[in-house]
């Protein structure tokens, strides 16, 4: 073909193109033409007429015919009107109008849909509401486009309110076009074979899509199956569709892949599915819902050449004997890869093959079932027939959600007795009362509320009972009375009329809600149509002719993974283990950071950290190390070991890869919003060079950063990029030609270490250290966990200083789930936080008075509103939390740790809120009621909105807001003082005998007889002393001594003896004055002061005895003049008076333990000083200074001198940590100890696997078998426990102890806050 040829085809390609694009753009327009206008007046039905000239025949659109429209003869709910298009038909619109002239219209009606006129199906939107909005005159015409377009034969209409002022009239159009297809009816035992020959060539993509209705909820739809014996099966089982896809004849779990979608799909209704695989996945849909699976490797490969439809037999396939598989029911538009497979089977192709009595249109038995909605809804229908003489039956078939509710009552003859037959625990149980004759009880059956059909029978005879359900398969349960059963009149189903009425009902039990068909009396079928039509019996709340039982969980809202059950009228969420609560599983339990956990009051240990909150990122088990200064998340990887390289035969690098305990979302979550992150990088070295030099060739570098990282060529301390490590920085490498240490290749050990500190390149993924092969190279490496202190959330701030003023961020996005949560401080009674406006939605939070928070919003159902009222006024200049959560279930709002007010949503009202104006934070669009005061880490669904940034460029509003210690305060304990930062707070707790981050973390040291701590008072001390110095006891003190007179002391500590007599505290003077606290030789305290050199000393002694009975025992004793009062434990306060001096004068050193200097002291106090004190002190304060504090953490700059051996231990604090149990882990999984005074010593390990898997082994049963001696000898001795730290000298000729001491601070626990459980 020449050029000008190609040319002019593909023209004619491209106008075909345009012109079957037209025609499709026309075609969907087209389909928008009037169906009612030229109808006959035989395609109109309805419930009733007010007269001839009211029918339906005049119920046309803008027709003035007969009266003007329809009206019935009565307006209430019960009333409808139908229409017949004739055909199967594709409808779009629905429009309606009052009737003319009058003061007759709806304002609110359901539209229904059938193939039939039986077995309605009620259109609902897509928030699954079905009333549709009516008019408002007689003559205006309002029309609904149906979101989801419904093909079907039948529209029914029914009028839910109408004008006060008139009565129901209607006139009525529905809009749409012809609907074509292609049908197929099976009947159980009839199936179609079609050889897909030759077979389709292999594609990427494959497709198959049918639509099917059927009344039985099990039964194959198709089968398909290729030479590679590669089979997929569609098929149904109660009434939920399985997709199975399996290779071979083999139902093993390694060879077959299955997945399910969609419920209830047996309603005999119209259902849609369709499969589309694309190589590695496929989308499997049914109706609303499309499922993405992936598809196991070995079931990729499709190349299916035959299928089996209705059935699954002629494919080798093996059958269950005696069980039929076969569907019942109707196909429409079987269409595989393209090609209409029904349309083969109609034109008799050769490549299909019938088996059984197959018909080309859909033949639908006739089902008329009934819907209970409510628990007013009762049916009564008048006793059909004479019972006979011989007994009597009933039965029926339901299916419901509930596991309660009455399905038949009625009154035995003569008014004997009565009859219930209900549910209960989801069981069908019988119980009748006859008078005179003790109750009888049967039950039957078992989880009878999982939404399919149930039969129940009730069958009398004399002497014999049955009660049957599900033919028997689910039960029969048996009973012979003496006397005969027989219905005495009326039958009531479901419940009974309400009270007052005169027909006589009692239920004790719940009302039914759910469906009821076949009903039969004495073996009789009911009709129910006459029912329906008021002909006979009675009936309220009752929809009949459909089955309106919806599957709430199909397309569950519970998120997280939480399970999914439901009730007739709503859903519940089990949120169990998945670390979210809340009516749909949206919130999360677990606090985003570490510095979150702190600011609630907890200490270091492990917590849960949910980076997201409600976002999809699952919370994390984290080590918190909650510092004085600052708090370090600790994220550990697979080996943070100092680990000796051992070369490779063949291999000229040595590589390590490291795998973090967190997720790689969680991971980069955790670098982002953290204020700085850090990573110890160390490598030790003998003849093994690091990086060379910068112009060099590169021997070693590192890969890091998010995902899959970019190498890095600097080491530990220095810049990236800069080819250096950190004594190349600081120019201090042992040889200046080189800027690392190890790269000038000497034969003794050396080391380069640093902290790697810029986030973008953290964490480290893995290492390539490639001068190690070399003879005489040795070599170690230890890359240290992931550590980040500081949440630029949580303190995330901005400060609205006029009403006016506002912050604007784009529109919220919280269709079906919301939650949003901040902090506010405020001296204003009243504004609004936050604020988001849609079409007619809304979504607000705002302080509507000084005590009260508001929480309002509207999805469509109108404004609802949830209030929390505090006790104290909130404009107090404190933080205070607010916790805000709205869903399809209710919403909810919670202020501080008050309880959560509640408000539940409508069970079948709107669900998505729809917003599209920009979001305001502190004030509204109209800048009226705005806010005035400090919003902090507002958070919207998980995710921080950062106000600081947003507050930099707007006018009215600062970035930050100070101010933190008024409500944060309180977590300073023991003397501690909160100290005011920029974002955030810190306690200093250097007047308190306490440490930590909350200085509630005792400080306590295990004595023997032969320790002493004498602390030495300079000047800073007795300034503190005197209290005009606030700075700590660990300070460097001036040698220059100042005798000072003290008229008050207050003295605190705690301790654990079995000594008596003992010395506890002992204060001296240089004039020969003291203070000592003592037990004496009857187990009780003695307080004896001589503040006057020339007189003996005053004893005050307590009359709490069994001091020294090596429990933990706390003494408080305070003086102020000549008032001395002494506390003991949770005993009443005692208070004695000083009869001497009452100045304390030149005090001099304050000892613990045995006084050493006891010349100046009464002989019988000598004597006890010199025996020291054997136990535990902890706690220890006088006035403001810590001398076991200063002894333990800051020894050499303090005025301490200890001798003999102290040892650091936990006497038993009293400080109750309210996360004990979330703070203790096992810690299997991290080797090396921790012991106060010394640094983290791991043992170099190789990176050989199974020598790692023998070490980690021994040194769990190690550890094991050292912590259960542990315990049983702390049981035993009933005395402190006790780490003695144990220090190691460094051997340069030794590498293992050359590394031992190059471990971080922040790794993990240390093991004074370590737990095992053995």
């Amino acid at each position: 073909m020449d050029l000008w040829s190609k040319k002019v085809w593909g023209i004619i390609t491209q106008v075909t193109l345009i012109l079957l694009s037209s025609s499709g753009a026309t075609k969907g327009e087209v389909c928008h033409s009037p169906l009612v206008s030229n109808l006959l007046p035989s395609s109109f039905r309805s419930s009733s007429q007010l007269s001839g000239s009211h029918g339906p025949g005049f119920a046309k659109l803008n027709r003035r015919e007969g009266a003007g429209g329809w009206s019935p003869l009565t307006s209430d709910r019960y009333q409808w009107l139908e229409v017949d298009l004739g055909g199967r038909t594709h409808i779009t619109a629905v429009s309606t109008q009052g009737r003319y002239g009058s003061s007759d219209w709806l304002t609110a009606y359901l539209l229904m849909f059938s193939d039939t006129g039986h077995n309605w199906k009620q259109y609902r939107q897509e928030d699954s509401i079905g009333a549709f909005p009516g008019n408002s005159n007689a003559d205006s015409v309002v029309q609904h486009k149906l979101q989801h377009p419904v093909i079907a034969r039948y529209v029914r209409l029914l009028p839910l309110d109408w004008n006060p002022n008139g009565r129901i009239g209607l006139r009525l159009q529905t809009y749409g076009c012809a609907y074509d297809s292609d049908v197929v009816s099976l009947d159980g035992r009839s199936s179609l074979l079609f050889r897909l020959s030759p077979r389709p060539r292999q594609t990427t993509r494959e497709s198959i899509s049918l639509t099917f209705k059927t009344l039985r909820n099990s039964g194959i739809l198709l089968h398909a199956e290729g030479q590679s014996e590669h089979s997929l099966v569609l098929e149904l089982q109660k009434g939920k569709l399985l997709l199975l896809l399996r290779k071979g004849r083999s139902s093993s779990p390694d060879r077959q892949h299955l997945v399910s979608l969609g419920n209830l799909l047996d309603d005999q209704h119209w259902h849609h599915v369709a499969v589309e695989h694309h190589s590695t996945h496929l989308n499997l849909t049914v109706d609303k819902s499309t499922l993405w699976v992936q598809i196991p490797p070995r079931l990729t490969h499709w190349d299916h050449d035959q299928m089996s439809v209705g059935a699954d037999h002629g494919l080798g396939s093996r059958r269950s004997v005696g069980l039929n598989r076969n569907f019942h029911g109707c196909l429409e538009n079987l269409v595989y890869n393209g090609v209409n497979l029904v349309d083969l089977a109609k034109k008799k192709d050769q490549r299909v093959t019938v088996k059984g009595t197959v018909t080309f249109s859909c033949a639908e038995p006739v089902f008329v079932a009934m819907t209970f909605t409510s628990p007013q809804s009762f049916l009564r229908l008048p006793r059909l027939t004479e019972a006979p003489s011989t007994g009597t039956s009933v039965g029926l078939q339901f299916r419901t959600w509930n596991e309660a509710g009455l399905l038949l009552t009625f009154d035995l003859p003569k008014e004997e007795g009565a009859v219930w037959l209900y549910l209960s625990k989801a069981r069908v149980h019988l119980q009748i009362h006859k008078s005179g004759r003790a109750p009888l009880e049967l039950n039957a059956g078992q989880s009878l509320s999982d939404g399919q059909w149930h039969s129940v029978e009730l069958i009398s005879r004399r002497g014999h009972l049955t009660v049957s359900v599900d033919g028997g398969e689910g039960a029969t349960a048996h009973a012979s009375p003496p006397f005969l059963i027989t219905t005495g009149g009326q039958l009531f189903f479901g419940g009974c009329p309400p009270e007052g009425s005169s027909q006589e009902c009692m239920n004790p039990f719940k009302a039914f809600q759910g469906c009821m068909r076949l009903l039969t009396v004495h073996n009789q079928p009911v009709d129910l149509i006459p029912v329906q039509q008021r002909l006979m019996g009675n009936y309220s709340h009752l929809q009949i002719d459909m089955c309106g039982i919806i599957d709430r969980c199909s397309q569950s809202h519970c998120e997280h993974g939480g399970s999914c059950s439901q009730s007739w009228s709503t859903f519940h969420c089990n949120c169990s283990g998945t670390g979210y609560n809340g009516a749909t599983c949206h919130s999360s339990i677990h606090e985003q950071s570490c510095e979150a956990y702190k600011h609630k009051g907890n200490s270091s240990g492990y917590y849960y950290i949910d980076v997201d909150g409600s976002g999809p990122i699952r919370p994390q088990l984290m080590y918190c190390n909650m510092t004085e200064d600052k708090t370090w998340m600790v994220i550990q990887h697979n080996n943070t070991d100092l680990t000796r390289v051992r070369p490779s035969p063949g291999e000229d690098q040595h590589s390590a890869h490291f795998e973090y305990a967190s997720e790689e979302e969680q991971l980069a979550a955790v670098v982002s919003q953290s204020e700085h992150c850090e990573q110890e990088l160390t490598y030790h070295c003998r003849k093994s060079r690091l990086l060379n030099t910068p112009d060099g060739p590169l021997l070693s570098w590192w890969v890091g950063g998010p995902g899959a990282g970019q190498v890095q060529t600097y080491w530990g301390g220095a810049p990236p990029g800069s080819q250096q490590c950190a004594c190349g920085l600081q120019e201090t490498c042992v040889d200046p030609k080189h800027y690392c240490n190890c790269d000038a290749d000497r034969a003794e050990w050396a080391n380069d270490s640093g902290l790697l500190t810029h986030k973008e390149t953290l964490p480290v993924r893995s290492l390539v250290l490639g001068d190690v092969q070399r003879p005489g190279s040795e070599s170690a490496y230890r890359v240290g966990p992931l550590l980040c202190h500081g949440d630029k959330n949580v303190w995330n701030a901005a400060f609205f200083d006029k009403e006016t003023s506002y912050l604007h961020f784009p529109t919220f996005h919280g269709e079906l789930s919301a939650d949003i949560s901040f902090l506010f401080k405020t001296t204003s009674s009243s504004g609004i936080f936050l604020e988001n406006l849609g079409i007619k939605d809304f979504i607000r939070i705002e302080l509507g008075s000084s005590t009260e928070v508001l929480f309002s919003f509207d999805v469509g159902n109108g404004p609802l509103e949830v209030r929390v009222t505090a006790g104290s006024p909130l404009n107090d200049d404190r933080w205070h939390r607010v916790r805000a959560e709205r869903n399809v279930k209710e919403a909810s709002l919670r202020l501080d740790e008050l309880p959560a007010a509640t408000q539940e949503a409508p069970a079948d009202g709107h669900i998505h809120l729809q917003l599209n104006s920009q979001l305001f934070i502190g004030g509204t669009a109209s800048r009226q009621k705005g806010f005035r005061g400090c919003i902090r880490s507002l958070q919207l669904n998980g995710v921080t909105l950062d106000l600081e940034e947003r507050a930099r460029i707007t006018p009215g509003v600062q970035a930050g807001c100070p101010g933190h210690c008024s409500s944060y305060g309180s977590l300073c304990r023991n003397r501690g003082r909160c100290l005011e930062r920029p974002s955030s707070f810190s306690c200093d707790c250097g007047s308190s005998a306490y440490t930590g981050a909350f200085c509630d973390r005792e400080v306590s040291a295990s004595f023997k007889s032969g320790t002493s701590v004498s602390f030495t008072f300079r000047e800073p001390a007795l300034n503190e002393l005197n209290g005009s110095s606030s700075s700590s006891s660990g300070s460097p003190s001036s040698s220059i001594r100042s005798d000072v007179n003290l008229r008050a002391e207050n003295v605190s500590l705690s301790f654990r003896t079995s000594q008596s007599p003992a010395l506890l505290l002992y204060v001296g003077s240089h004039h020969r004055e003291y203070l000592a606290l003592l037990l004496n030789k009857h187990d009780m305290l003695e307080v004896r002061y001589r503040l006057d050199s020339s007189k003996d000393a005053e004893i005050l002694r307590s009359a709490v005895r069994n001091l020294a009975n090596g429990q933990l025992h706390a003494v408080i004793v305070s003086r102020l003049a000549d008032a001395v009062s002494v506390q003991i434990d949770q005993n009443t306060r005692e208070d004695f008076n000083l009869t001497s001096d009452v100045e304390f004068n030149a005090i001099r050193s304050l000892v613990l333990g045995r006084v050493d200097d006891s010349g100046e002291l009464d002989p019988e106090l000598s004597r006890l000083a010199s025996l020291g004190f054997t136990g535990c002190l902890s706690g220890v304060l006088f006035n403001s200074v810590s001398p076991l504090k200063a002894a333990l953490l800051h020894p050499d700059n303090s005025p301490v001198v200890v001798t003999g051996p102290l040892v650091q231990s936990v006497c038993g604090s009293t400080s109750a940590d309210p996360y004990a149990a979330e703070t203790t882990h096992h810690l299997s999984g991290q080797s090396g100890s921790v012991g106060t005074g010394q640094p983290v010593v791991n043992a170099i390990r190789s990176d050989s696997a199974l020598i790692g898997g023998v070490i980690a082994v021994v040194i769990f049963v190690t550890v094991s078998a050292l912590a259960v001696m542990a315990r049983v000898l702390y049981r035993r001795k009933g005395t402190c426990q006790s780490r003695e730290a144990k220090t190691a000298k460094p051997d340069d000729n030794n590498p293992e102890l050359a590394f031992s001491g190059q471990t971080g601070s922040h790794n993990g626990p240390s093991e004074n806050q370590r737990e095992y459980f053995i």
